[in-house]
């Protein structure tokens, strides 16, 4: 079969001819339809993040996929069930977070991430997957599927979020998303349609024309310019926030978020930065914590209740918005416009199947 791998020392993935796999007792054998590219998958092409499996030479990509159950294999899925798979699995023995149905809280070094960290991903024409690791989804979104993955991770961060104020009357009215990427613009929507934000902001460092800004403007979002407004100083000039959602990577938003914050106000973390030091009034940061009874919470991965809930939450979002932000869809024969970052590219998908209902 036909996957797409990154080799050991380089950075251009690569289509390659792999042994179709054969499911283990309590897996299903899944033929692939489509799997999403995104800013994760960069950051491992360019060594910045995850690592090889034991003992290969190159790591089959993609974590964001949906295809369709070819061979249950004994397990409670049936032939022709269209599925997302989770990510992250135990690495070679199980630990108490996998035990306790929250692989999500697991510490580094006590997981792999398939596709990213140490377990080949869904980037080719088949892949296996233990059953409670696949999430159903309606034949509906089969082409779609594949954006279930990055809903997923808001869906446990605002969790998160929400849970870090459960001890008092909270109700939250305005939300800014820090970065307007793909996940920042979900998540944006998802501010819009199903948290319903009475305001609702997203910072970028882009010139119009540009189509992130479209369709933050679409969805009734109002663009801040960080070149032009520092993310602490957003309290000056769009009043403070109750909740923030970073997903930059970009080290400084995250202190700067406590000073954007409304009193009782949550920010949401979900970039990884490179190391950086600078300087930091920390006492003034402190204070902010302490007299406004705010919080920073941090948020990676997700787990099937997640998944379920994304599943869920993409059937509430306007079709336009999928039509807008889904850029293109490409074969193996275009490999490279699917892995390409330029200006006008949002969210694209290798597409390996076209989905037939059975």
């Amino acid at each position: 079969m036909d996957a797409v791998v990154l080799r050991e020392g380089e950075q251009t993935p690569t289509v390659v001819e792999k042994p179709k796999p054969e499911p283990e007792p309590g897996e299903a054998l899944v033929e692939t339809l489509r799997v999403g590219v995104d800013g994760t998958d960069h950051e491992v092409i360019n060594g910045l993040h995850g690592g090889f499996p034991d003992g290969e030479d190159h790591l089959v990509l993609g974590h964001e996929a949906v295809g369709v159950v070819v061979d249950p294999n004994g397990t409670d899925l049936t032939d022709g069930d269209v599925v997302v798979p989770t990510v992250r699995r135990t690495p070679g023995e199980s630990n108490e977070f996998f035990e306790r149905g929250e692989p999500d809280m697991a510490p580094s070094g006590q997981y792999w991430e398939r596709g990213i960290e140490g377990a080949h991903g869904f980037m080719a024409e088949y892949f296996t997957s233990p059953a409670d690791c696949l999430v159903t989804v309606p034949a509906a979104m089969a082409d779609l599927g594949f954006l279930v993955e990055p809903v997923s991770i808001t869906e446990k961060a605002l969790e998160l979020a929400y849970a870090s104020r459960s001890a008092f009357d909270w109700n939250p009215e305005s939300a800014m998303v820090l970065g307007n990427g793909s996940l920042g613009l979900l998540t944006l929507a998802m501010f819009e349609h199903t948290e319903g934000f009475d305001r609702t902001y997203c910072l970028g460092r882009r010139d119009r024309p540009d189509p992130t800004i479209d369709i933050i403007e679409e969805l009734g979002a109002t663009y801040v310019d960080s070149r032009q407004t520092a993310v602490a100083d957003v309290p000056d000039t769009h009043e403070g926030m109750d909740v923030i959602y970073e997903a930059t990577g970009y080290a400084k938003h995250a202190f700067e978020t406590i000073r954007a914050l409304e009193p009782n106000g949550v920010g949401a973390l979900l970039g990884v930065p490179d190391s950086w030091e600078f300087e930091i009034d920390g006492g003034a940061l402190h204070n902010e914590f302490v007299l406004h009874n705010k919080a920073l919470v941090g948020s990676v991965n997700s787990r099937v209740e997640h998944f379920e809930a994304a599943v869920e939450t993409l059937e509430t979002l306007p079709e336009w918005l999928f039509d807008d932000l889904v850029t293109g869809v490409y074969g193996l024969g275009e490999l490279d416009r699917a892995f390409d970052d330029d200006d006008t590219t949002i969210k694209t998908a290798v597409e390996f199947s076209t989905y037939e209902e059975r």
